[in-house]
C-alpha cells in the first residue's frame, strides 16, 4: 500500500498554506496530499515554496467532483483529512451566494462521502488498514452570529448565522457532525475567529489597510469602524488545528480564540501606526488621515468573541504570540511582498 498521507484542501488558501507550511516544518515525516481548485483566493507562490520538498504532492481539483476524490482516497492511502476548501467572503456571498451553498456544503458533503467510502466497512465501523483515520473540519464563529458589548461563543453556543457564508458553514458543520453520529465517521470540528498574518488575499481587512496606505488611497471601514472582532494570528491557529487533529476527542468541537478583540477602527489604527513608524508617508503626515468610512455592509454583525476554555483545559493548547508581535510580523510580511 502507498505511504499514509494527509489530505489537505483548500492548502493553497490563507490558512491552508500557512498550516501546510507549519507542518513542513514541524513534522518531517508527514507525507501531505494537497489539493486546491485554485480560484481567484489560492495563492500560487505556495507551490514555489514547496517545490522541493519531497513529503508534498499536490491536485488541482475540486472537493465538489465526487469522482476525483474518491481516486484521491482509493490512489493514495488517505488516513486524514484537514478540511479547509471553503468559499468565504462575506461580502462575495452576499453578492453570490450560489456559489457558497456549491463549494461549502455540498464540497464538505462529497468529501465527507469520499472518506466514508472509503474508512468505513458495511457495518459502518472503520476497516482495519483506517483505525487511526481522522477527518478535521476548519470552521468559523460566525456561524454563531453576533454578539452583544458582553459574552463570549463557546462550543455550546447556538448557531444563528447572519450571512450567506456563515450559513453555509453552518450547514457544513451539522453535516460533519451527523456522520459522526450516524457513521462514527472519526471528526473533530474546530471554530476559529478572525485570523490575520502573512499570505492573506489581498481583500481581506488587514491587507486592504496596508495596500490602501502605501498607495495614498482612501481607506475603507464599514461603517463606525466600530464592529469588534477576536483577532487570532493564523501561526497560532495553525498550531491549534495541529493540536486537536492529534488529540482531540472525536465528535467533539472546539473554539479557537486569540483573546484578542479589537474594533474594526482600532484595527486599522494599530496597523497604521506601524506603518507610519517603520515607512512614513512622504508628507510626514500620519496614514491615518487616509481612514474613509463607507456604508456598513449589509448583516454586519456587530461582535465576535470566542471563549476558548476547552481547548486550553482539556489539550493544553494557548496562543504564543501576542498581538502585537503578530501584527508587526504581519505588516513587515506585506510591506516585504510590495502589497
Amino acid at each position: 500500500m502507498n505511504t499514509n498521507k494527509t489530505l489537505i484542501t483548500g492548502g493553497l488558501g490563507f490558512i491552508g498554506s500557512n498550516y501546510v507550511d507549519y507542518i513542513l516544518e514541524t513534522k518531517p515525516q508527514e507525507n501531505l496530499l494537497v489539493l486546491d481548485k485554485m480560484t481567484y483566493a489560492a495563492d500560487p507562490n505556495a507551490l514555489k515554496r514547496w517545490q522541493e520538498n519531497k513529503q508534498l504532492n499536490f491536485i488541482q481539483g475540486d472537493i465538489c467532483d465526487a469522482d476525483l476524490l474518491q481516486q484521491i482516497f482509493k490512489g493514495n492511502n488517505i488516513q486524514g483529512v484537514v478540511h479547509f476548501a471553503a468559499e468565504s467572503h462575506v461580502d462575495n456571498s452576499i453578492s453570490r451566494p450560489q456559489a457558497f451553498v456549491e463549494t461549502n456544503i455540498m464540497g464538505t458533503f462529497h468529501l465527507l462521502e469520499a472518506a466514508r467510502k472509503t474508512w468505513l466497512n458495511e457495518r459502518q465501523t472503520l476497516k482495519s488498514d483506517y483505525k487511526k483515520a481522522r477527518f478535521h473540519h476548519i470552521s468559523t464563529d460566525e456561524v454563531y452570529g453576533a454578539l452583544g458589548p458582553t459574552g463570549a461563543f463557546s462550543e455550546e453556543t447556538a448557531y444563528a448565522p447572519n450571512s450567506p457564508y456563515s450559513a453555509s458553514k453552518a450547514a457544513s458543520d451539522h453535516l460533519v457532525r451527523s456522520y459522526f453520529h450516524t457513521y462514527s465517521l472519526p471528526v473533530v470540528t474546530t471554530n476559529c475567529s478572525n485570523n490575520f498574518g502573512p499570505y492573506q488575499h489581498s481583500e481581506k481587512l488587514i491587507p486592504t489597510i496596508i495596500r490602501k496606505a502605501i498607495q495614498e488611497e482612501p481607506i475603507p471601514i464599514y461603517g463606525t469602524g466600530e464592529n469588534i472582532r477576536d483577532w487570532l494570528f493564523v501561526q497560532d491557529h495553525c498550531s491549534a488545528i495541529q493540536r486537536v487533529f492529534e488529540k482531540g476527542t472525536l465528535g467533539e468541537v472546539y473554539a479557537v480564540g486569540g483573546d484578542s478583540e479589537k474594533t474594526n477602527l482600532d484595527l486599522c489604527k494599530a496597523v497604521l501606526e506601524i506603518l507610519d513608524k517603520h515607512k512614513p508617508r512622504p508628507n510626514g503626515t500620519s496614514y491615518s488621515e487616509l481612514i474613509t468610512h463607507v456604508t456598513d455592509r449589509l448583516g454586519h454583525d456587530y461582535r465576535y468573541a470566542i471563549d476558548a476554555t476547552k481547548i486550553k483545559t482539556t489539550l493544553g493548547w494557548s496562543a504564543q504570540t501576542s498581538f502585537e508581535d503578530a501584527l508587526e510580523i504581519t505588516v513587515f510580511h506585506y510591506l516585504n511582498q510590495g502589497k
